[in-house]
């Protein structure tokens, strides 16, 4: 069976750095396809490279810096993600985008979205800014969206 792991990425302690958890709290109260998983990665990427053998598709959900304004949203492929971490690798450091080379280095090339949200504040305190709370409704229906796009991609 092909599958599509949906990952919120994020810490909920830093203000809008949880907002890829928030959206996948939100997308699992929604039926789904048994063959949609959903996974909290919180902010240790690194502990997935096992899992990404067993989807086709992974969908990613996170805070997203990329220099637009705060609330802005991004959609980003496999080769849109940087080469290399920044700063040197150590077992807090290591990102998405070596995690998908550790899972390649076993045999998985599963394909990856990442959907992010500019955030405006990343501070510790719970909760998201309001111009996040603002945006946050168009970026659960932007997620939803493109569950139904990688489903009817793998035939589904």
């Amino acid at each position: 069976m092909k599958k599509l792991l949906v990952m919120g990425i994020g810490n909920i302690l830093l203000k809008d750095e949880g907002v890829g958890v928030y959206c996948l709290q939100a997308l699992k109260k929604k039926p789904w396809p048994g063959n949609v998983s959903f996974i909290d990665g919180g902010v240790f990427t690194q502990d997935i490279f096992c899992l990404l053998a067993e989807f086709q598709h992974v969908l990613v959900l996170d805070a997203v810096r990329g220099g637009k304004e705060p609330g802005a949203l991004y959609r980003l492929k496999k080769e849109d993600l940087p080469e290399k971490s920044r700063g040197g690798i150590s077992l807090h450091q290591v990102g998405l985008a070596d995690s998908l080379k550790m899972a390649e280095l076993l045999g998985s090339k599963p394909g990856i979205t990442v959907l992010g949200v500019e955030p405006e504040m990343v501070i510790w305190e719970k909760g998201l800014t309001q111009t996040l709370k603002k945006t946050f409704p168009d970026f659960v229906e932007l997620a939803e969206k493109e569950i139904i796009n990688i489903l009817k991609d793998m035939g589904y």
